[in-house]
């Protein structure tokens, strides 16, 4: 897939291509389809795909007191986009400037550099100054360049809208299931592992501390997880973390991961944690004894329930 990295006015000429317009925080399930369904229209009428997205958030430069705990790095878009069949991939720096652009001239320079013959976006697309621009200003716009223009309305399992926020709520709830539902796969997390406090070195469970790359975390508590790594061939199982450590008093917060029947040295490596299931929340406990004691059962009912799972 190649990728661009353009401003909208300085981007070459080319074209025609099959496109799709979005944030596509996330990339859930929703997004996939409407993605997959573009590249399959592409290969249809052999002509390329391309996806148009914005860097940073758009919220960001605009309302920044409104900024959302985003859900994905550019890096994983861009993988997501690339595994749904786009040919290409447009990145526009998103400023201020940009922000204030009519809904028309970001049309005519869309025009201009990709001659669109087909639109895709999801229903409650909206862009231009102050979000003017929607599918029915598509529409209209498509029926003068001719450009056909396609609306989808990205709904959940449950019938209900899928939207990036929805999926935010489910993981400040802890609720990994039902993120992973609306995603159509676990949420993961991405980063390296650093030096944290070895605390879990002297109750007997040695954690990986993972400086985390995403914004949203799940909810403070003790989760199944599915580890990754270029250090080992197949996912090995991983009791992660997420809190501030009130037993310790502590208020930094951590994403540990205690690995069962690893040994090794991970400093520096690479890790991405998905998130399968919910043991408990966060709770301080009153002794460092009681605290080990609840680890050791967290380890077995993670790990039976792995078994169960049969990831073993």
């Amino acid at each position: 897939m190649q990728v661009w990295h353009h401003k909208l006015e300085a981007a070459p000429a080319s074209g025609p291509y099959v496109v799709t317009l979005g944030n596509f925080d996330g990339v859930h399930r929703g997004h996939r389809e409407l993605l997959e369904f573009a590249a399959s229209r592409a290969r249809e009428q052999k002509l390329p795909s391309a996806v148009v997205t914005f860097d940073p958030h758009p919220t960001i430069v605009v309302a920044p007191e409104r900024k959302p705990l985003l859900l994905m790095t550019l890096a994983q878009r861009l993988a997501e986009f690339e595994a749904a069949g786009m040919d290409l991939a447009w990145v526009i720096p998103f400023s201020r400037a940009f922000s204030e652009l009519s809904p028309s001239a970001f049309l005519h320079q869309l025009k201009r550099t990709l001659s669109p013959v087909e639109l895709h976006v999801g229903r409650a697309f909206g862009f231009g100054r102050n979000r003017a621009g929607d599918f029915h200003t598509l529409e209209t716009w498509g029926k003068q360049v001719h450009c056909v223009v396609f609306t989808h309305a990205l709904k959940a399992p449950d019938g209900g809208h899928l939207s990036s926020t929805r999926i935010r709520h489910a993981l400040d709830a802890g609720d990994v299931d039902h993120a992973a539902e609306l995603l159509g796969h676990p949420y993961a997390l991405t980063g390296i592992v650093v030096e944290g406090e070895r605390r879990g070195r002297h109750l007997g469970f040695p954690t990986a501390n993972l400086h985390w790359e995403q914004e949203q975390l799940p909810g403070h508590g003790v989760y199944v997880t599915e580890v990754h790594s270029r250090y080992w061939d197949a996912p090995r199982l991983g009791l992660t973390n997420i809190g501030e450590k009130p037993t310790f008093s502590g208020r930094a917060l951590s994403v540990e991961t205690f690995l069962p029947g690893f040994e090794g040295d991970l400093y520096g490596a690479s890790l991405e944690l998905r998130f399968l299931r919910r043991i408990r929340g966060e709770r301080r406990f009153g002794d460092i004894e009681a605290l080990r004691t609840q680890i050791a059962s967290d380890v077995a009912e993670g790990q039976a329930w792995w078994d169960n799972q049969g990831l073993r």
